[in-house]
């Protein structure tokens, strides 16, 4: 007989916040005005803001540059086909402002506040998320999340990012869970769905892009919409 269902874990970025919904969103917004954007593929722009967020992300990750550090070079590889003629002042505005558009346009992927109002009454809810804690903190206030969550546990504060097992592990502790009891809710293959395997934590892959998948046998579903069916899916062992 499996173990009773105590504890759900979450991914944040992309799995309860819509990253990339705000990304997008943000990104337009600060471009807008500036001169080049009006002849620019917004598909292409946003492609290589995408792939130098990933690049630096894993860079930040692993130790080899600061945040600050990350950002900056970031942006400046990203505006250098577009903008070379940027001055420095209108570089920093640039940065400024993408920053305040991406705060203010920050939304939680559809469904996420639902389904963790039903899952709360009956469940520890942790949030497992390879960033910085003050940031996470303040998105999960901002996105009204935080009186749902009972731990949230990030490679800042643990020291190493998923799908190292020691963040897993810290985040059982904390929650006071075994790995039979827990299930896993996340975006990334590697990190999320890898990550919880390699400790005997039952994974549910958030797959809203529709990629190709590599274990069969992993529970996957495309949204938290319709709730009854992410429900179900989340529960399934319990």
């Amino acid at each position: 007989m499996p173990a009773r269902l105590t504890t759900v874990l979450f991914d944040l970025d992309d799995t309860l916040f819509d990253h990339i919904a705000t990304a997008r969103a943000a990104l337009r917004a600060s471009a807008a005005p500036l001169a080049f954007f009006q002849t620019v593929d917004f598909e292409g722009f946003y492609k290589l803001y995408s792939e130098l967020l990933e690049e630096y992300h894993a860079l930040l990750m692993a130790g080899r540059c600061t945040y600050e550090e990350a950002r900056l070079r970031r942006f400046e590889r990203l505006l250098a086909p577009y903008w070379a003629t940027a001055t420095a002042a209108e570089f920093n505005d640039f940065m400024r402002a993408n920053q305040w558009h991406y705060s203010r346009l920050r939304q939680p992927v559809a469904g996420a506040l639902a389904l963790l109002q039903a899952l709360k009454p009956r469940y520890r809810i942790g949030i497992v998320t390879n960033n910085r804690t003050a940031e996470q903190e303040e998105k999960l206030a901002f996105l009204s999340m935080t009186d749902f969550v009972d731990a949230l546990i990030t490679s800042e504060e643990v020291g190493v990012p998923k799908p190292n097992p020691r963040i897993f592990e810290v985040a059982l502790k904390r929650l006071g869970a075994r790995p039979e009891q827990t299930v896993l809710v996340g975006d990334n293959w590697q990190a999320d769905v890898l990550g919880a395997l390699a400790v005997g934590i039952r994974p549910v892959w958030l797959n809203r892009l529709g990629t190709k998948q590599a274990l069969p046998h992993v529970a996957a579903i495309s949204s938290f919409e319709p709730l009854e069916a992410a429900l179900r899916a989340v529960v399934s062992a319990d």
